[in-house]
């Protein structure tokens, strides 16, 4: 049969057959040669990559809080800042500045999001730029904010409160052997309420 025979829908598996054999071609030949430009994994330091971004993304939905981007640093992992400019930084951050941040579990972290924009790129570069500020006002030598003091009273440290050791099922001395005692002191005044009769009957008081 010649190509000129073939119907459309012909010509369409012909030029699917194509495209599966080139694939194949491409594995047995060129994949092999990509280990050449392999590279051994080193985690990345924070020094180099500073900045920890954090995304939400609904696979196949699209949602309203998957355009909100969240990025998180160190202060002391910013390049270029001595110490004076860092202690403005924490200054020019205010609210964002956190002397420990849960989530990451890092210390002296300022943490920022953005949804104010359609998509999540858009909120990425709004951030990117206002880190940019941050760091370039930082710098600047005019106004060291040093008269300013560092404001940490939105920080509220959680109280942690402590269960007490009494309350505890498990143990020699815990709520468990306590509370079979009590069983154990229920049963033998129970036994000797039936010994001396004094537990009423109901089928006798029938009867």
């Amino acid at each position: 049969v010649s190509a000129s025979e073939l119907s459309s829908t012909g010509h369409a598996e012909l030029e699917q057959h194509r495209e599966l054999r080139e694939m194949v071609r491409l594995a047995a030949w060129e994949m092999p040669l990509l280990s050449t430009l392999s590279k051994p994994f080193e985690k990345p330091s924070h020094k180099r990559l500073p900045l920890r971004w954090r995304y939400t993304t609904y696979f196949g939905d699209s949602h309203p809080a998957s355009r909100k981007v969240v990025v998180t640093f160190r202060v002391k992992d910013i390049p270029g800042l001595d110490d004076a400019q860092r202690e403005k930084l924490r200054k020019l951050a205010g609210t964002r500045y956190r002397l420990h941040d849960k989530a990451s579990k890092w210390d002296d972290v300022v943490r920022m999001s953005c949804e104010s924009f359609e998509t999540q790129a858009q909120n990425k570069r709004f951030l990117g730029d206002t880190i940019s500020t941050l760091i370039t006002e930082s710098k600047d030598s005019t106004d060291t904010f040093e008269d300013v003091p560092l404001d940490l009273r939105h920080v509220k440290k959680k109280q942690s409160f402590r269960f007490p050791e009494e309350w505890k099922i498990t143990g020699e001395n815990g709520r468990r052997s306590e509370l079979e005692e009590m069983r154990r002191e229920l049963l033998l005044e129970e036994g000797k309420r039936v010994e001396e009769n004094k537990v009423v009957s109901g089928a006798a008081a029938i009867e």
